[in-house]
């Protein structure tokens, strides 16, 4: 070997030993921000980002015309076998099955049954395509309850979402249940009332439209000015501040009442050690307004981009100013004053089972 190629190799390992050592050095610069970022000796604004100012009332702004909106409510509402009182959306005691959005299929037993008897027989027909089936029963004291071993009901009544976030209920879905309930009546003595299925396509087409306008995602990012942000040291750092991690990857910022405000995402790869922008969203239609779920978020994301040498960005990458996050929490009122109007009020049981 030349005095020249033993040259050649000394330098390709100083030079290796560089980068190498340069990278580590990023890598510890970029953890340390990290912790320094989140260090207890700071004052923990996340974790107060909760209840934030005085309520405002929403500024109602309907999208529709009010004889639309009426209109559209009212198709909605068919009335069962004058039952319909019992399905109304209550906060105190909720029930499975909705009129407004549910085909609602009354079915008279001719003796009643066991609870036991009626959950076996159904327990192939718990989904039609995508679409859960729910089953009711009549009590010897005439209350409606989610049909229940050990219980005893003398009618019945089945119920299938007439649309969800997929879709709405098909002619083969309807039909699949039909099907099945013509199967049941043998084995439990039973004679179901079935709607024609024009009318409950009809139906299921309008609650789909519903869902598709008020299907709202709303979402702002923290972008870095600088590093990327070591992701094994985000990661914990963040559940320190109260966000929960999920089984998906997501961190949530829980409601305290087993709800979920918004959540937070990495925008990285399983592969990725670091990442550069974080999202949090804000899915609109299910978090009640009370919550002022998005001033929670917007004052999170300020938090965390001061922690963290970034920025408030859009998803264009465009710096959110607090006149634009007021603008948008503006919208939102106006959102939600819409979806009031619709007879979904959001963050309740009926938005929930919609957009969920």
């Amino acid at each position: 070997m030349t005095e020249l190629q033993t040259s050649l190799i000394a330098i390709g390992g100083v030079i290796v030993v560089g980068v190498v050592s340069y990278n580590k050095w990023q890598e510890w610069r970029a953890k340390k921000s990290v912790e320094k970022a989140f260090s207890p000796l700071e004052e923990d604004v996340l974790m107060g980002a909760r209840p934030l100012g005085e309520r405002h009332e929403p500024v109602l702004s309907p999208m529709h015309d009010d004889a639309a909106t009426e209109s559209d409510h009212r198709s909605f509402t068919h009335d069962v076998s004058g039952t319909h009182h019992a399905f109304i959306e209550s906060a105190a005691k909720p029930f499975p099955l909705d009129t407004f959005i549910d085909c609602i299929i009354p079915i008279s037993l001719e003796f009643p049954l066991r609870g036991e008897k009626i959950t076996n027989a159904f327990h192939q027909l718990r989904l039609v395509g995508n679409k859960h089936v729910e089953v009711i029963g009549e009590t010897d004291t005439g209350e409606w309850e989610k049909v229940a071993v050990g219980g005893a009901y003398r009618n019945l009544q089945v119920g299938v979402q007439l649309a969800n976030r997929h879709g709405p209920l098909s002619e083969l879905e309807y039909s699949e249940l039909v099907t099945g309930l013509d199967q049941l009546s043998d084995e439990l003595d039973a004679t179901p009332e079935l709607p024609d299925m024009p009318e409950i396509m009809t139906l299921a087409k309008r609650l789909f439209q519903l869902i598709h306008e008020f299907d709202v995602q709303l979402s702002i990012n923290v972008r870095t000015k600088g590093e990327a942000w070591m992701l094994s040291t985000l990661r914990p750092a963040l559940q320190r501040q109260g966000l929960e991690l999920r089984p998906d990857g997501r961190f949530i910022m829980a409601d305290g009442d087993g709800g979920i405000l918004y959540s937070v995402l990495m925008n990285a790869n399983p592969a990725d050690d670091t990442s550069s922008l974080m999202t949090l969203l804000l899915p609109v239609a299910i978090v009640a307004p009370e919550r002022d779920a998005f001033r929670s978020m917007s004052a999170f994301a300020k938090s965390l981009a001061t922690r963290l040498s970034g920025v408030v960005v859009d998803d264009a990458g465009e710096p959110l100013s607090d006149s634009s996050l007021a603008a948008i929490e503006q919208q939102i009122r106006s959102f939600y004053g819409a979806m009031e109007q619709t007879g979904i009020s959001p963050g309740s049981v009926r938005a929930q089972r919609l957009f969920a």
